[in-house]
């Protein structure tokens, strides 16, 4: 059988969106993916046709140990000598990308899914653009998670126009339509747990508490909503990264509620009115389309790759970034019994008909049959 080689820094994004690419996958080829597992484990979901090799990769720039794991990368590419190399991540796609490079690996394939430079200045964005650049000039393949992203990335000369490919929609892994779906009696159960009324407006946060998506942003603004709806709530739910969650629960008192890192977003997400999500840099946004699927609207930042995961005015709102006083009043909008069944609707009917995992899977199963051919 052929070979593909998935790369990429953290088990986070492999658990999030790849689980069912891989298992589609592996009926036709074999997987192997390389990922740091001591720094969070590998879903057991996975399938059990998929190799896992522990690859002690950092997120941050460490050169003596981003170069001990390239010649680990280029011995390992050389010896099983894999038909397809694809990485995801900043740092996992340039190791992964070089190392590929220099084996002579005939497809060589990058998803992007979000720049880390996007929101940096001076010297060290343009150091981390040129990396992007070279990453490219590595690459067979490029892919983005949304049209707006490979928008932006060519208008900042990263490639060349026409380079990168979006599958349908947009999004990696688009959302399984059994496991987004509403529970008959987990939205009252959840709330229960977490001390909230079945009435109450409820916002949530999903994803990991960081600087660039927003938080304190929000907290803001969610300070601002409690003057005219002292019964809301925020829900903030993922790893807390930068140890922020002590900071952002101070600073909005009791109605916020900081639940960590969690294997099942769907519990929250059906606890919840309105994701929100007001980042200042986003490939795409996969929560706001998971949680469209459960017929969860959105207030998000009107920055590239959110503007294709909400329709403004229709599944939810967008805002400017950094704009804690637009945030507030568009979370008091939705809140409208008119807008927010309206919303709910729209939101539903859009994700079931363009982001399923369903069709994204197609798509990559698609593109390695015309790259490799199918397995024999």
């Amino acid at each position: 059988m052929k070979s593909i080689c998935f790369i990429l820094t953290s088990p986070l994004a492999l658990n999030a969106f790849l689980l069912g690419h891989l298992r589609a996958l592996a009926d036709e080829y074999l997987i192997t993916v390389c990922t740091n597992t001591v720094e969070s484990p590998v879903s057991k979901g996975l399938d059990s046709r998929v190799e896992v090799i522990d690859l002690p990769i950092l997120r941050q720039i460490s050169p003596i140990q981003d170069f001990t794991v390239l010649i680990r990368l280029i011995r390992l590419i050389r010896s099983r000598n894999f038909d397809a190399v694809h990485s995801l991540t900043p740092k996992g796609g340039l190791l992964a990308m070089l190392a590929a490079r220099i084996c002579g690996t005939r497809v060589r394939t990058h998803i992007f899914t979000g720049q880390v430079w996007a929101t940096r200045t001076g010297w060290i964005r343009r150091f981390l653009m040129a990396l992007d650049r070279l990453l490219c000039h590595c690459a067979t393949d490029l892919h983005a998670d949304s049209q707006s992203q490979a928008r932006f990335l060519e208008d900042a000369a990263i490639c060349g126009c026409g380079r990168i490919q979006v599958f349908g929609s947009g999004s990696i892994s688009g959302f399984d339509v059994n496991r987004f779906a509403s529970a008959a009696g987990r939205r009252s159960r959840v709330r229960r747990a977490l001390g909230i009324d079945l009435n109450a407006p409820v916002f949530l946060f999903l994803g990991r508490l960081q600087h660039d998506k927003g938080v304190f942003v929000l907290a803001d603004a969610f300070v601002a909503v409690l003057r005219d709806h002292p019964n809301a709530r925020l829900i903030l739910a993922g790893p807390d990264e930068q140890h922020l969650a002590a900071s952002l629960v101070a600073q909005c008192g009791e109605p916020c509620i900081a639940v960590g890192l969690t294997s099942h977003p769907e519990d929250y997400i059906d606890a919840a009115d309105v994701l929100c999500l007001p980042s200042f840099r986003e490939g795409f946004g996969s929560v706001i389309i998971e949680a469209a699927g459960m017929g969860v609207p959105a207030v998000a930042s009107r920055i590239y790759g959110l503007t294709d995961a909400v329709v403004d005015g229709s599944t939810g709102f967008l805002c400017p970034p950094g704009d804690a006083v637009a945030l507030a009043d568009s979370m008091k909008r939705i809140l409208s019994f008119d807008t927010l069944t309206r919303m709910r609707a729209d939101a539903q009917l859009r994700a079931h008909k363009e982001f399923t995992a369903e069709r994204l899977i197609a798509c990559w199963l698609e593109y390695y049959n015309q790259k490799l051919g199918p397995s024999n």
